[in-house]
């Protein structure tokens, strides 16, 4: 591990615990950030509506840390917005952010809209799909932020089980993200959980960055992040254990061939021959080959945007 990661692991990685509610509140009114929570969801019923009372309850009636939650559906087909709007959120739809710009599938894409409707200084995202959802996912990564005026980014970390074994989750995470990032940007070696999908940026950082429109957003953002404002702006904040709903081996693969084009893009801006995957499945007949389409596609930065540019003039 390079030294300069070294000494970034004992100055930038902390315990939710180093910053206390009170203090992260003190310097909230100290500065006058807001702070924008972001939901992005597809078909997560069962999950968003506990997120957001969560967050309701601690953040907004208990303290006033969290300005606004807005959930950005992107299409599903199940009650994840009517469920979502009761439990206090704002709701609003993929396709209605920006419809000048027809909206392509992914969570970067989502992510991306979420700019254009939310307000905050400071913008933190967390994913729809988290079981026992604990507050202390949004105050540990939104605490550095509103506390160091020098820190830009902070990713949660956490340990995250499946079916029962401790760290066996995050398995793109093994095998694709963190081997890219050790041999081609050794500077973001440190990060335990660089696709973790818990995370917060200042606006002013977020609006320079482009948005790959899949799978790819989490590991491209770091890697631009890290470009434009260098490695000491990065942070992580442990807050324990993360809890969500995996998901099967080829839908792995084909996050795995998004995060692969993403680092090609950002190493060389290259072409793929191929831009597609197959994968199998067994039939009746035996395997049965299904191609897919690898996410190729980036939004530019928001402050390229002309109806960005014209609501913060307004």
């Amino acid at each position: 591990m390079l030294e300069e990661v070294e000494r970034w692991l004992a100055t930038r990685s902390w315990s939710v615990t180093d910053r206390p509610l009170h203090r992260i509140l003190a310097a909230k009114q100290r500065t006058g950030q807001s702070v924008s929570v972001v939901l992005p969801a597809l078909n997560e019923e069962e999950t968003v509506g506990d997120i957001v009372a969560v967050i309701r309850h601690d953040l907004m009636r208990q303290v006033p840390l969290v300005d606004e939650i807005v959930v950005v559906d992107s299409g599903s087909t199940d009650r994840t917005a009517a469920v979502a709007a009761a439990a206090g959120a704002r709701v609003v739809h993929r396709d209605t952010i920006l419809p000048r710009i027809p909206a392509v599938p992914g969570k970067g894409e989502v992510l991306w809209r979420s700019l254009l409707v939310t307000g905050g200084d400071v913008v933190c995202f967390v994913d729809a799909d988290l079981k026992d959802f604990s507050s202390d996912f949004v105050t540990g990564i939104v605490g550095p932020l509103l506390t160091d005026p020098d820190v830009h980014l902070v990713k949660a970390m956490y340990d995250r089980p499946l079916a029962g074994a401790t760290g066996q989750g995050g398995r793109v995470t093994e095998l694709m993200a963190r081997p890219l990032l050790n041999m081609h940007w050794p500077q973001l070696a440190g990060f335990v959980q660089p696709l973790g999908g818990e995370y917060a940026a200042r606006r002013t950082l977020l609006e320079q960055l482009p948005f790959p429109v899949g799978y790819g957003v989490e590991l491209g953002m770091l890697v631009d992040a890290l470009h434009l404002v260098g490695l000491d702006a990065l942070a992580q904040v442990d807050v324990g254990v993360r809890k969500h709903r995996h998901q099967d081996g080829q839908a792995l693969g084909r996050m795995s061939a998004a995060i692969y084009r993403t680092a090609q893009l950002r190493l060389a801006r290259g072409h793929l021959i191929r831009p597609s995957l197959t994968q199998f499945e067994r039939g009746e007949d035996g395997f049965e080959p299904r191609t897919y389409s690898v996410d190729t596609e980036e939004r530019p930065p928001m402050a390229e945007i002309a109806e960005y540019a014209d609501r913060r003039v307004a």
